[in-house]
């Protein structure tokens, strides 16, 4: 993960506190997922096919971008923003006309979820297993100049990693999306939505809280480097490749 020199403006953390308000008054929500890795590919298609998975977004090409200060205020707070470009799985590699390109703006933060009494120890137990952040989301008609404003905000590119990802619908578990990441450092699931709902489709799909990850691909990225006693970059295909 690529990092950068210090020099920030100290007006940028408040005005970007403001901003990220207004977004949360508007559009938020509370996300809850975790990660699982997939070990055997094949085992877990033939999985899905016994569970009768309905297919719900192809699959797709991600290039993400995350911005931070040059001091990396917004990892210290556990906060995220990201500037995320789809498009179809079969255009990865290609050039591409100079046009507007169409993208999703991504704030997360800590969760702010009120905590009633008596309810300490049981959410402590969920936060041990779940990754819960606060969450919000708006389309953009052109990246590049959603990169201007967030540069504009004293905001810079810090780690840029890739991904193809298909999403998947299991019957009779409801708000809970499967989702099928194939990455530079191996293959994983996210499970997104509500706490029950996660650990009913962990379970058919043949996992345990045990198998439960937390961690970003940014920490995932940082320990296949120092596993492979590679230095840090971005998380990136080679031009040429393509998963399946």
């Amino acid at each position: 993960m690529a990092h950068c020199g210090s020099g920030r403006r100290s007006s940028v953390r408040d005005g970007l506190d403001v901003y990220y308000l207004g977004m949360t008054k508007t559009a938020h929500h509370e996300e809850i997922e975790i990660k699982l890795r997939v070990k055997d590919v094949d085992a877990f298609r033939s999985r899905l096919k016994r569970l009768h998975a309905r297919e719900i977004s192809p699959r797709t090409y991600e290039s993400n971008t995350l911005y931070d200060t040059p001091r990396h205020d917004l990892r210290r707070h556990g906060q995220l923003i990201r500037i995320r470009i789809e498009h179809s799985a079969s255009r990865f590699g290609k050039r591409h006309p100079r046009e507007a390109t169409p993208a999703i703006l991504t704030y997360k933060g800590p969760s702010n979820s009120p905590r009633g009494p008596g309810k300490t120890g049981i959410h402590s137990q969920i936060r041990n297993h779940f990754k819960i952040k606060d969450e919000a989301e708006v389309s953009v008609a052109n990246a590049d100049e959603m990169a201007r404003i967030l540069h504009a905000l004293g905001l810079q590119p810090v780690f840029r990693y890739e991904k193809f990802r298909t999403t998947y619908a299991l019957p009779g578990i409801h708000r809970l999306k499967v989702e099928f990441d194939e990455t530079p450092v191996g293959i994983y699931l996210e499970l997104e939505g509500p706490v029950k709902a996660i650990d009913r489709g962990a379970s058919r799909l043949g996992y345990e809280r045990k198998d439960y990850l937390k961690e970003t691909y940014g920490s995932l990225y940082l320990a296949d480097c120092r596993r492979r006693g590679q230095k840090p970059g971005n998380m990136l295909f080679p031009p040429t490749r393509k998963l399946r």
